[in-house]
């Protein structure tokens, strides 16, 4: 039996059986009908079930290096590996035919995007400026001592909102900040006199005075939920113009990115952000790296 016909019914089996999308059997069917086409050029001729079985290693990774060579990224190339995985099994579940090289092929690893920070001045507007989005007094303070402790200390937005009213950074005083981050893990993180002042503000209107009460209230009194937030500054960065990967979290990259430009130690930023590798902050050094050859791109004449 060929394996275009093997194909067929597999497709049919996926919409009927898993009930897989159209849009699923689509793409599935397609990725499909690339690796048999490329089987047939690799093997001279249009392979059958027998073939199948009968592939090896070097096959698969030939198919996969076609794929590269045609800029075919990490992911896209994974996703065509699981589809033909999937066949697979369909072929030695239905028709008897095992192939055991298939499951020693490591899948392609996509690579994780860069951290995208926002520029000084974008992130400096949003830390002074968020608070316009209220004409409300008290938001407006909320929320400025909110993302001027996000950019200033580069904070999640669930470490920031998980603080207490005891935990607020108060002016006059040089105390570092206690941060419980990923795992339960505590982080000291020094904080700036501008975030002192603008939690003090905030505090003047924070209407409950218990000690263990939030540090951050909804309209409601309770913990401010971070969707709050994050549509604060979704709608700041719509009327300011700024990118779309403004968003909270973007204020710790920015933090990270700021620090490492000005010369700070790979290990302090480490250390401030509450990594647990060093690994996980050297992806910083790249952002920094990737900033600084568009600049030279824009800029060098010969560029």
């Amino acid at each position: 039996m060929l394996a275009e016909n093997l194909r067929q019914e597999w497709l049919v089996w996926l919409g009927s059986e898993r009930r897989s999308a159209k849009l699923t059997l689509e793409t599935y069917g397609r990725d499909l009908a690339g690796f048999l086409g490329f089987l047939t050029r690799h093997l001279a001729g249009e392979p059958d079930v027998t073939a199948l079985g009968q592939l090896t290693g070097a096959d698969f990774r030939a198919w996969l290096a076609e794929e590269a060579a045609n800029a075919r990224g990490n992911a896209t190339r994974a996703k065509k590996l699981s589809a033909v995985r999937s066949f697979l099994r369909y072929v030695e579940r239905e028709k008897g035919v095992a192939n055991a090289a298939i499951g020693l092929v490591a899948t392609p690893r996509a690579k994780k995007p860069l951290p995208r920070a926002l520029t000084v001045a974008d992130a400096q507007s949003v830390a002074k400026e968020i608070g316009e989005v209220s004409d409300i007094a008290a938001i407006q303070a909320r929320d400025t001592a909110l993302f001027t402790l996000l950019y200033g200390c580069g904070l999640r937005i669930s470490e920031a909102l998980n603080l207490n009213r005891t935990d607020a950074p108060l002016p006059g005083s040089d105390a570092p900040l206690r941060v419980t981050g990923k795992g339960g893990k505590t982080r000291i993180v020094p904080v700036l006199a501008i975030a002192r002042d603008m939690t003090q503000r905030w505090l003047r209107l924070h209407w409950q005075t218990e000690p263990d009460a939030p540090l951050f209230l909804g309209a409601r009194g309770k913990r401010l939920d971070p969707a709050i937030a994050q549509k604060s500054l979704r709608d700041f960065r719509r009327l300011n113009g700024l990118p779309e990967h403004a968003t909270p979290h973007a204020l710790r990259h920015s933090f990270a990115t700021h620090l490492l430009a000005q010369g700070a130690d790979l290990r302090a930023i480490q250390e401030l952000l509450g990594h647990a590798s060093l690994s996980t902050t050297q992806r910083y050094t790249e952002v920094d790296t990737a900033q600084l050859m568009a600049t030279w791109r824009r800029a060098h004449p010969r560029a």
